[in-house]
């Protein structure tokens, strides 16, 4: 079996007409060039160099090996060269996240992926965090953006961001001055998300003891849904409070206070290891720079405007119908 560096040896020994010129090119000793000489015939079976002649002078062997040499050593430069320039790393990235992701720092991602990498063929999906798991596991996906609960040791992991969920309701469902009882939460709506979702597994401990498994309840993946569901006033749910904190200073939803609180939920980038994993982990590094989950559709144009704004635009005048509302009641 051969080495890239015996090929080296190989390739320069012939370009420069010399073994010590070879030596001082790979900034090395004429005897270590030698021996790689050496090694590279006794795995070849056959000797490269006609030793009768003062030059180093390839043998018929050695000029075949010279060609098989070059190209090797073009392809491995021209594969370093892609994996250390962003610019001309072409392929397809398939990436998975969560709808929390996806209704908050996601286009920002993916204008920083393609300015650093504008070869890239960007695929994102949005699923369940035990669907993206087993996608990555499949190969069906190259990196999933997720709660850490769904990690596992085989896959390699980065911290990306922390969110804190809270319950919340519609104004006047249920006090908000107090803490809300287990028998109180028990008996509205809980409107939650699925079995696969991250959240689902991590918050399962927290409502067991609450009984909770007896309420009424409706699941679905769809948060914007839930954000729906709990604005209408149809029951109460657990959802991030930072990106909302628009619809609760339009009084759309009011936080519930519980005891204890609901743990936080730590979000981590996920890839393979191994193969592609330099890739995954640099992209895995620009999530984490633009992991922000304060605001909603982070987008250059919502940027530059009120937050409060993404209330009106995400519910159609919920808080303007409120304070017309409250107008009217003055």
């Amino acid at each position: 079996m051969f080495t890239y560096k015996q090929l080296e040896a190989l390739y320069w020994i012939a370009e420069l007409n010399g073994f010590a010129a070879a030596a001082r090119k790979l900034n090395t000793t004429q005897s270590a060039i030698s021996k790689r000489v050496q090694e590279l015939e006794s795995s070849l079976g056959a000797p490269l160099f006609d030793r009768a002649q003062r030059n180093a002078k390839l043998s018929e062997r050695g000029a075949e090996v010279l060609h098989l040499a070059k190209r090797l050593l073009e392809q491995r430069d021209a594969a370093i060269e892609q994996l250390s320039n962003p610019a001309v790393i072409s392929r397809r990235v398939r990436i998975g996240v969560t709808e929390l992701t996806a209704i908050t720092w996601l286009p920002r991602f993916v204008r920083l992926l393609r300015k650093n990498y504008p070869q890239i063929v960007v695929e994102p999906d949005v699923d369940a965090s035990v669907n993206l798991r087993d996608r990555l596991l499949a190969d069906e996906m190259d990196l999933i953006i997720v709660p850490e609960v769904v990690a596992q040791p085989r896959l390699a992991k980065l911290h990306l961001g922390t969110v804190q969920l809270v319950w919340m309701c519609k104004p006047g469902l249920l006090p908000t001055s107090r803490l809300v009882s287990q028998d109180e939460l028990a008996a509205t709506t809980i409107l939650t998300q699925g079995g696969t979702s991250g959240t689902a597994i991590l918050f399962e401990p927290w409502l067991r003891p609450l009984a909770l498994a007896q309420a009424r309840t409706i699941n679905s993946n769809n948060m914007l849904a839930l954000i729906g569901f709990t604005v209408a006033g149809i029951g109460v749910s657990y959802l991030p409070r930072a990106c909302l904190q628009p619809l609760i200073d339009r009084r759309a939803l009011a936080v519930l206070k519980t005891s204890p609180a609901l743990p936080l939920v730590n979000y981590v980038a996920l890839y393979r290891s191994g193969g592609q994993s330099s890739l995954m982990s640099s992209i895995a590094n620009l999530a984490q720079e633009v992991c922000d989950f304060s605001k909603l559709f982070q987008t250059s144009a919502f940027d530059a405007k009120d937050p409060t704004d993404l209330g009106v635009a995400l519910f159609g005048g919920v808080g303007a119908a409120k304070s017309r509302g409250r107008t009217r009641a003055r």
